[in-house]
């Protein structure tokens, strides 16, 4: 079972946005910070969701049952309804990713059991 932890991370005084991206596998971990065009926070979630999945494709996983941990709480409602009203388009691009998926339980979690993704996250964004 993978585990995936995603985090998105928006600053509005210096508009930069990062992800952090944490993906546990039968004990390695690989942790991964990037920088984003996002011009918010929850875009900045989205799109971390959405390289979170890209990555485990990539990698060839999609065969693998994943739990994937998120701290936004639009993002988890948005893939289990498929929809959002101001996120349509992010929501569609990460749906075309899960989908190729076996099985991906979703599951929200606080910033603090996020832990990994947010300080990776906010480590890329302050760099």
């Amino acid at each position: 079972m993978i585990k995936l932890y995603t985090d998105g991370a928006f600053n509005p005084s210096t508009k930069k946005a990062a992800a952090g991206i944490l993906i546990v596998n039968n004990g390695q971990q690989l942790q991964l910070g990037q920088s984003l065009t996002s011009n918010n926070n929850h875009s900045a979630e989205f799109a971390a969701a959405t390289l979170g999945f890209q990555k485990l494709l990539e990698n060839g996983l999609q065969k693998e049952p994943v739990l994937f941990y998120c701290d936004s709480q639009l993002v988890i409602d948005s893939m289990e309804k498929r929809y959002a009203k101001h996120y349509q388009d992010q929501v569609d691009e990460l749906l075309k990713l899960y989908d190729q998926f076996d099985l991906v339980v979703l599951e929200w979690v606080s910033d603090k059991q996020n832990h990994g993704a947010h300080e990776l996250a906010w480590q890329h964004l302050n760099n």
